[in-house]
């Protein structure tokens, strides 16, 4: 069993951090069904409409983890919060590209809960994971195609390196149709409460196992 970890160094420097770790076993990912397909575009034409007069650095979410990012060393203006990314997005177009329905579920959660999500192929997961404050090690290919440095940015790390972060994540770990076991890293607010943290993690279980079969589990990491 795969053993996640806080190091003291990133609880040192954001003692209000907290993470849920979701582990997804015998699923199936294929497209999003258009029954969830079509409640997410309904959700996003909504958001959107929502974001017209609003600035995406003023939601409270986004607030919250650019400051998280600053206290790290990260300018988060350069490097944007994930779900921050997602945000301008919306904003813009009123939509996003799909990818898998793994990828598109967790992105309609991001936005939703206003937090960072990654999600893995665990098969890809080489022994323990502990979240960290980047060093000159920490490096990886990322989705986006490029070269990511994680020096001073928050980055997840097995025994293999460093694998993903609250920006984007790498292609090592990326889930695909062919991924039947997923972990789920959910970055969230500092300001959650543990009562809340648990009601979150359980819904998302409960929908991306309604959406993909198989089973799961989850914890909540402080």
């Amino acid at each position: 069993m795969t053993t996640i970890t806080i190091s003291n160094e990133l609880k040192q420097t954001c003692p209000n951090i907290q993470i849920g770790a979701i582990t997804y076993h015998h699923i199936v990912i294929e497209s999003i069904p258009q029954m969830i397909e079509r409640r997410m575009s309904v959700f996003f034409n909504e958001l959107k409409l929502s974001l017209e007069n609003k600035n995406v650095s003023d939601i409270d979410g986004v607030s919250q983890f650019r400051k998280i990012f600053k206290a790290v060393g990260t300018d988060p203006s350069r490097y944007r919060p994930s779900q921050e990314a997602l945000f301008r997005r919306v904003k813009k177009s009123g939509e996003l590209y799909s990818v898998n329905s793994a990828v598109d579920l967790n992105n309609f959660f991001s936005l939703h809960y206003e937090i960072p999500i990654g999600v893995y192929d665990l098969k890809q997961i080489h022994g323990d994971i502990q979240l960290k404050i980047g060093d000159d090690e920490d490096t990886y290919e990322g989705l986006n195609g490029r070269v990511m440095s994680m020096k001073n940015k928050i980055t997840s790390r097995d025994e293999s390196g460093a694998f993903g972060s609250p920006i984007v994540d790498s292609k090592r770990t990326m889930v695909t149709e062919k991924t039947t076991d997923a972990l789920a890293l959910v970055y969230l607010k500092p300001s959650m409460q543990e009562e809340e943290a648990h009601q979150l993690l359980q819904a998302m279980k409960d929908m991306f196992i309604q959406v993909h079969g198989g089973d799961a589990s989850y914890e909540w990491i402080k």
